[in-house]
């Protein structure tokens, strides 16, 4: 699993002109790829470092300030550039896969208490952000690498 997390002000998903996932307040906004490779230790690892990992302000997590998330699934972080000029999207499970394994670490993150937004999986979708900092990490499970 990979992750690109942003400490934000603000973040929303559109589908369809329409607002689908909005954060209350400041907080993470998440891109979520999924590999073929993943497994439930990769979901565990991932909810575990998003939760806890100490990126907002004065040093705390999401966990300790009751951050609100959104989680937007996104095959593309999958992908491969290191030949030609194609990505290669071979590493990205498929959607019978990939959308399982994302609805998981939802849970996982709302198990902790967290208010979790999310996007439309397999949708077209608009994301908009402010970054605060701007921060923003790129977090791999060992089976991503």
């Amino acid at each position: 699993m990979r992750a690109v997390v942003s400490r934000v002000t603000e973040a929303s998903v559109t589908v369809d002109d329409a607002v689908v996932g909005a954060l209350p307040g400041p907080g993470l906004l998440v891109l979520l790829g999924v590999s073929n490779d993943d497994d439930e230790a990769d979901i565990d690892t991932m909810v575990r470092k998003i939760a806890e990992l100490r990126i907002l302000r004065e040093e705390k997590s999401a966990v300790e300030v009751g951050a609100p998330v959104l989680v937007v699934s996104q095959f593309t972080l999958m992908g491969s550039t290191a030949k030609g000029r194609r990505p290669s999207w071979s590493r990205a499970a498929p959607g019978e896969v990939a959308e399982p394994a994302v609805a998981a670490v939802v849970r996982g993150l709302r198990d902790r208490g967290l208010e979790v937004s999310t996007g439309v999986f397999g949708a077209m979708m608009q994301v908009r952000s402010v970054n605060d900092g701007p921060f923003t990490l790129l977090i791999d499970t060992p089976n991503s690498r």
